[in-house]
């Protein structure tokens, strides 16, 4: 056991050489001639015979024992001597082989240089990091760069050289481009600032040179379209260009100098060009053609704002000329279909052409909203158009088709400023097609309604909702009259069908019109219809509006037979050729009670209208006079048993009529104007006259205009009636009195 202690605590000790080694003094020299013999072993592809681990092994003993930077600056010495010899080499080459030389020599120095990086792998982790030396990779493209591309003749030659063939190429002639993109990635492999100093900033500079030529070429030889295309064409051999032998970043730059030579500097006289600009693009729908300046114009800055500001001044000149144009509005239809197709024309051109670009979009409704207002007619005509539609344009239509047609009208509609216009006009057309009975679709009519409920709200439609209700009241209330009337029936009764349609005070367009001198039968049975509605509604006045009536009336004489359908005013002086056979106009004026304008329509309608003439005029002529004269014509042919016998009137209203609705929409403003002004001096108490009228226009937006001078009259009229009072001190503000 003491033995054991023992040697647990003997205690070992390493003692160095007695005599230390000593170093060969010229050990730095030796080793590096044989890395060095090696290197130009590897330069001259003479390299299968050295053994890479020993020359590993050489490096790494000279980096240990302190001769590193002998290794460092004898392998820049080697290099730079090697790359001497290279480059006249190069500058030798002559034509095209120069380029080829160029690339050879530097694949071999490439592959040389990972040789010698593996060789020397030690020094580049511990001696090159040390001491903040350039790695052996980058210090063999750094001579490269310095020595052989930087040379002044083979840089010079080496651009030249480049260009011209860009040039070859851009003039339709072929070129090695696996030769050009080697060479371009050796300036990118030597650096980003290489390849740009060396070849970019040249390249781009002759691009520039080269397309400003070119576009003044083009623009005195080509029109619009054909000029486009050939700008497109560059720009995509350019792109082309830049992904066959040129770096990605050159894509943007290189676009750029086509961009501000082909369209920049040229975009006015483009957009301008006589038979072939712009305008005339879009008047022919050329959708290709606008689709490729877009693309192209959309490139620069303000190149779509120029086919904005363009577009929307066509736009503005080509509707104005619409809407003012005596022939086009003379047919509200044709003039509400003609706004419908530019919308549909202009539609198409954003969708296919710009990209369904909603700035355009809005261009497209900020014009048509100017223009479509210049008209005081627009919102007649556009009601005219659904009324049109709305009874007899839409039979046999899908209801897809319906919509679309309802959702286009719809979209004029919304350019309208003075909307309480068009619902005067709108409301009228809608009584007419419910009294009639003439509406094509009552789904139609329903849709087109929720569309106007959903774009105005309820206020605008509520009175339009109640004509609905009213119609389907009276269904009801004549199955009831029926009823009661068919068990007290007589004779008289029996060869008279009526229906009655009551309606409401202040939902419908009715007018105070005189009552005109029913026949006997017919004044027998609305009497029996109004004791009979009254004893059931107590309270309520009956007041007939026999010129919104229509009847259909048997006509027989001889063999032949026709049922007429005609106005309440036809059926009162057709009655009277029961009783003889000639009337004079005075006679059927005193009989009927007929007011004078509406009689003479009545009778141009039933005895000038071919087809349709049940009557004879003496004298003939195309015009009524009191001085007539009218008789049965018993000549009267038609091939229809059924004829239907409209009272001549003019679609559109007159000039008169105008001036009369006219008046009656500003009297209905000005209640709308005081509300408006009430209800904002009730939040805001007091206010200045400028703010008032600015934030009564922002109210009664949606359904029209008011005019500044209107609000200064409604202003002083609620002065007068002590809503509003001045400011003693400032007269420009007001004060709300509660």
């Amino acid at each position: 056991m003491a033995a054991q202690g023992n040697r647990k605590n003997r205690q070992f000790k390493i003692e160095p050489f007695k005599h230390p080694v000593k170093m060969d003094p010229k050990y730095g020299e030796k080793t590096w001639k044989v890395l060095e013999d090696a290197i130009h072993e590897i330069n001259n592809h003479n390299a299968s015979g050295l053994s890479f681990e020993e020359l590993y092994r050489n490096a790494y003993n000279m980096v240990i024992n302190k001769f590193g930077d002998q290794l460092y600056s004898g392998l820049e010495e080697t290099i730079i001597k090697h790359l001497q010899f290279i480059e006249t080499k190069v500058e030798a080459a002559q034509g095209e082989s120069f380029l080829r030389e160029l690339k050879l020599r530097w694949d071999h120095h490439n592959k040389s240089m990972q040789m010698i990086r593996d060789i020397l792998m030690y020094m580049d982790r511990i001696y090159v990091k040390h001491q903040n030396k350039v790695p052996v990779h980058q210090l063999g493209l750094d001579k490269w760069r310095d020595v052989v591309v930087r040379n002044k003749k083979v840089r010079e030659r080496l651009l030249t050289t480049l260009l011209d063939l860009v040039q070859k190429e851009r003039t339709g002639e072929v070129i090695d481009r696996a030769l050009m993109r080697s060479i371009t990635m050796m300036l990118m492999d030597l650096g980003p600032v290489v390849y740009v100093e060396d070849f970019e900033k040249h390249f781009l500079a002759k691009a520039s040179e080269f397309y400003q030529a070119e576009a003044q070429c083009y623009i005195g030889s080509s029109d619009c379209p054909d000029y486009l295309k050939k700008a497109e064409k560059r720009l995509g051999e350019e792109i082309e260009r830049v992904v066959n032998y040129l770096d990605p970043s050159s894509e943007a730059h290189i676009t750029k100098v086509v961009e501000n030579e082909l369209i920049g500097k040229q975009m006015r006289a483009l957009v301008e060009m006589d038979n072939s600009g712009l305008v005339v693009l879009l008047e022919q729908a050329q959708y290709e053609d606008l689709g490729r300046m877009y693309s192209l114009f959309k490139r620069l800055d303000e190149g779509l704002n120029m086919i904005r500001k363009i577009m929307g001044e066509h736009l503005k000149t080509a509707g104005s000329a619409l809407v003012q144009d005596p022939e086009s509005t003379k047919d509200p239809v044709d003039f509400v279909h003609r706004l419908l197709a530019m919308k549909d024309k202009y539609d198409r051109i954003i969708a296919v052409s710009f990209n369904n670009d909603k700035t355009f979009q809005n261009v497209l409704n900020h014009s048509f909203e100017s223009f479509i207002n210049l008209s005081q007619r627009s919102p007649e005509y556009i009601s005219l158009f659904m009324d049109d539609k709305l009874r007899k344009g839409l039979k046999g239509m899908s209801e897809d088709d319906i919509e679309g047609v309802l959702d286009k009208v719809m979209m004029l509609f919304r350019y309208l400023q003075e909307k309480d216009v068009f619902e005067k006009y709108y409301k009228q057309h809608l009584a007419k097609r419910l009294l009639s009975g003439r509406t094509t679709s009552d789904d139609a009519e329903r849709s087109l309604l929720v569309k106007l409920k959903t774009e105005c709200g309820y206020q605008f439609t509520s009175k339009l909702e109640s004509m609905f209700t009213d119609i389907k009241t009276s269904r009801d209330t004549m199955m009831d009259f029926k009823a009661q009337d068919a068990a007290a029936s007589t004779s008289a009764s029996a060869d008279l069908d009526l229906s009655v349609q009551v309606l409401t005070t202040g939902s419908w367009p009715t007018q105070t019109a005189p009552k005109c001198t029913l026949p006997r039968e017919v004044d027998e049975a609305c009497t029996r219809f109004k004791d009979f509605y009254l004893s059931t509604h107590s309270g309520r006045k009956l007041s007939w509006q026999t010129n919104m009536g229509n009847a259909d009336i048997k006509m027989q004489w001889g063999d032949k037979k026709h049922e007429l359908n005609v106005s309440t005013y036809h059926m009162c002086i057709l009655l009277l050729f029961n009783e003889a056979d000639r009337h004079s106009y005075q006679d059927i004026l005193t009989a009927t009670a007929i007011p004078a304008g509406d009689l003479k329509r009545a009778l141009q309608s039933l005895a000038l209208v071919k087809g349709r003439n049940v009557l004879k005029k003496e004298p003939m002529g195309k015009d009524i006079s009191e001085t007539d004269v009218f008789s049965f014509n018993e000549e009267f042919h038609n091939k229809l048993y059924k004829i239907k016998i409209a009272t001549v009137s003019a679609q559109k209203e007159s000039e008169p009529e105008k001036l009369e609705t006219r008046h009656k929409v500003e009297e209905d403003r000005k209640p709308q104007i005081e509300a408006a002004i009430v209800r904002i001096m009730k939040s805001r108490r007091i206010l200045d006259h400028n703010s008032i009228v600015t934030e009564v226009t922002r109210q009664l937006a949606p359904r029209f205009l008011p005019n500044p001078a209107v609000i200064k009259k409604r202003i002083e009229s609620l002065l007068e009636r002590e809503f509003l009072e001045r400011d003693a001190t400032d007269r420009k503000l007001y004060r709300y009195l509660a």
